[in-house]
């Protein structure tokens, strides 16, 4: 059984060192269809596109770029066998066939790119009443005197899009009761430098979650399947967002306000999340290193499996927090 084997990532100090290369064209329109994962028993054939050439790949096979043959016909270079793809009767393709084998489209997050969704395992309205009435857990040693700072109070040009402020997150459910975010004052002076450089390229970072109150982690982890737990904190141990040291952000266009689009939508519970995931466009790829580069530079390091998701260094210096996003003071 064969399956999609990732490409090996840059360390951290690698690539914050790095020269920001030249930014990659887009892709033809034509391609936008055909790029992605591809399906067959075990075996995963992964469409992308690198150096502005379609290419594909099996896992344990060599990566071969493809030559256009019409809209959704190409040859593959050197191999010398065919890659057809077919659209259903609505014009999407669902199916590529190579050397007599089907793929079958997968879709590994949402269909059109949006959010998420998970069906609880439990009602989320009565688990919220069972967090806010339980206790956080306690860790031995000493900690830094929480010091939790409003991020649009340091620059106001950080955009927000706090998702679980409203019902667009992966539990459909509001959870705060203010749409702000807040970072320990280190982490968030810190998170202002990044976005600061990254305007010299036209770019700007857009929020979507940094502190988050612990019973909200404790509500994630008992509405979302055991399948799905590797996307949310064990709230025995508390997560690095109650410490108020990781934020989920991505990039927004300062041109246009538009936000950037990734090779993976935020919070998909996909292998496109993966920080070092091969597939998808050269822009697409350029943008999750050009903003991982600009946050690992100033302290911060991605978690793996979740390219907008980072860590400050010092989150273990604080502890878990259970403070409501609407008690934090005045607005």
């Amino acid at each position: 059984m064969r399956t999609l084997i990732l490409l090996a990532g840059l360390t951290p100090a690698a690539l914050a060192a790095q020269t920001v290369p030249p930014k990659p064209a887009p892709v033809p329109d034509r391609w936008v269809a055909l790029i992605g994962a591809y399906g067959s028993g075990g075996d995963t054939l992964l469409v992308y596109e690198a150096e502005g050439q379609l290419r594909t790949r099996l896992a344990g096979a060599p990566r071969y770029p493809l030559v256009e043959l019409a809209d959704t016909a190409f040859l593959v270079a050197m191999g010398g066998e065919r890659l057809i793809f077919r659209r259903d009767t609505t014009g999407r393709v669902r199916e590529a066939e190579l050397a007599g084998s089907a793929y079958l489209r997968l879709t590994p997050g949402p269909e059109e790119r949006g959010q998420l969704r998970v069906t609880p395992v439990r009602p989320v309205d009565s688990l919220l009443v069972a967090a806010r009435a339980a206790t956080p857990p306690r860790a031995a040693g000493r900690f830094r005197e929480p010091d939790l700072v409003d991020l649009a109070t340091l620059d106001s040009t950080i955009r927000l899009d706090i998702r679980y402020a409203t019902p667009d997150n992966f539990l459909g459910t509001v959870f705060y009761g203010s749409p702000r975010a807040f970072l320990q004052r280190p982490a968030a002076e810190a998170l202002v430098r990044a976005h600061r450089k990254l305007r010299a390229q036209g770019y700007g970072l857009l929020i979507h979650d940094a502190y988050r109150p612990w019973y909200v982690t404790k509500v994630f982890w008992d509405a979302t399947p055991d399948s799905l737990h590797w996307l949310v904190a064990d709230p025995a141990e508390g997560s690095r967002h109650n410490r108020g040291c990781a934020v989920d952000l991505t990039l927004y266009d300062l041109a246009t306000g538009r936000p950037i689009e990734m090779v993976g939508t935020y919070d998909e519970a996909s292998p496109r999340s993966g920080a070092n995931y091969p597939g998808g466009t050269s822009l697409q790829r350029w943008h999750r290193d050009l903003l991982r580069r600009a946050m690992e530079a100033e302290g911060f390091a991605v978690y793996p499996a979740e390219w907008w998701h980072f860590d400050y260094r010092e989150w273990r210096a604080y502890p878990v927090l259970n403070v409501a996003l609407e008690d934090l003071g005045p607005r």
